[in-house]
């Protein structure tokens, strides 16, 4: 809820308290994720050297006072830009830890056999944070005004620090220390070799790193085209950002059903195929009835979305052994967020330079290309997740190759 309130409001803010153009909007975006780009790599070692429950208490404490700080500026009448662009920033970075550290931590909670499951509970309930965050975050930049509504996000981030206090400790002590052993430029590369090497995993995250691009370079300039161009309230556009939402949490509901029918690989590649096409029709949002048909072409590729975050995020947790949780994950994060920095950034660039409805249809042209890296990936012969005591080629010795049943359960 906190995150998905200041979505909406943070923009609002710069647009509408502080007279924000395309291009300082497009800035204030990147911002938002370049912390995946600066520190993302190693915030995966370094999350393999810490205690993940001090982690994730700390990052969404620490969310919270910087997101306050911004309403609290406003009413002192010294909120500016550069102080939105630095709360903005260290949101970022405390995002890079929670983030990674919450996907390293789902395995050791729930077990490796219950993680299609419990992915799907989590990307729920994160849809249905979509839906009331993002269209409460509208009304209440409509009722309170953009700088108020961030105060209820803060707050919603100190609420959720003060429940992970419930979590139980976790004991990852020894394995922290196991791995302190090992320089952070080795730790970096193990991770990035674990992920680049792999069929499988390479795909998903070329995939996922141009579906990032394209959403964001979209959604940046939203928030510009609904207060300038289409003079339509926050509200409406909370509503559109919310009904992506209820596709994530529709999709997100289906992928185990429609993986035990269809196989893992096939639903994947399928619903990618036929979910592309519907991207030509989001540049076209307009007023009136094209404003319902971008929404309704929104909700269809969030369902996707929602499918291929519950199927895509198990499959690479099971392919990873879990000392390297935290620097896959990371390396996933970085490829994904860090595409967001890149496309806030050209966004603004488009939307200042050339026009908004440029900056619609570059992004519409990389999500109808992000099908691709998967489609033609080893995950299209996949019925299944791999077993859960699977571990991956590349982690046995080198004469462990010539063996037969090092790949059987592979592509199964």
């Amino acid at each position: 809820m906190g995150s998905n309130v200041s979505y909406v409001a943070v923009p609002m803010v710069a647009v509408v308290a502080l007279d924000a153009g395309p291009g300082q909007v497009g800035l204030l975006a990147a911002l938002s994720t370049i912390a995946f780009l600066l520190i993302g790599l190693p915030a995966g070692a370094w999350v393999d050297r810490m205690r993940h429950r001090r982690v994730l208490i700390v990052a969404e404490l620490s969310r919270g006072a910087l997101l306050g700080s911004v309403p609290l500026a406003w009413w002192l009448d010294t909120l500016t830009f550069g102080h939105l662009c630095a709360v903005v920033l260290l949101d970022g970075v405390s995002t890079v830890f929670f983030d990674v550290t919450a996907q390293s931590t789902l395995p050791k909670l729930v077990g490796r056999e219950a993680l299609v499951p419990a992915n799907a509970a989590l990307v729920s309930l994160s849809a249905a944070g979509n839906v009331t965050g993002r269209g409460a975050g509208g009304g209440l930049v409509e009722l309170l005004t953009a700088p108020l509504a961030m105060a209820v996000s803060a707050v919603g981030y100190l609420a959720s620090g003060l429940q992970l206090l419930r979590l139980k400790p976790m004991d990852d002590g020894a394995s922290a220390k196991a791995v302190q052993q090992v320089r952070l430029l080795t730790q970096i590369g193990e991770g990035l070799r674990h992920v680049l090497r792999d069929g499988e995993l390479r795909a998903l995250a070329l995939t996922g790193t141009l579906g990032n691009l394209g959403s964001v370079i979209i959604n940046t300039m939203l928030p510009v085209l609904f207060a300038r161009e289409l003079g339509l309230s926050t509200g409406l556009l909370g509503l559109y950002w919310a009904i992506g939402g209820i596709g994530i949490f529709v999709g997100a509901r289906c992928a185990q059903p429609l993986a035990a029918r269809f196989g893992l690989g096939r639903t994947m590649v399928r619903l990618n195929q036929w979910v592309a096409p519907v991207a030509v029709f989001l540049p076209l949002i307009d007023r009136g009835a094209w404003l319902w048909l971008a929404a309704g072409a929104w909700s269809v590729f969030t369902f996707k979305t929602g499918v291929a975050n519950v199927l895509g995020v198990s499959l690479r947790q099971r392919l990873t052994p879990g000392p390297l949780l935290g620097r896959m994950n990371a390396t996933f994060r970085f490829m994904f967020t860090g595409s967001m920095a890149i496309g806030a950034s050209l966004s603004g660039l488009i939307g200042e330079y050339v026009s908004l409805r440029a900056a619609l249809w570059t992004g519409a042209v990389c999500l109808a290309l992000s099908v691709l890296p998967v489609a033609l990936s080893p995950i299209r012969h996949r019925t299944a997740l791999p077993d859960a005591d699977y571990e991956p080629v590349r982690s046995q010795p080198r004469r462990s190759l010539r063996e037969p049943n090092c790949v059987s359960s592979r592509l199964r």
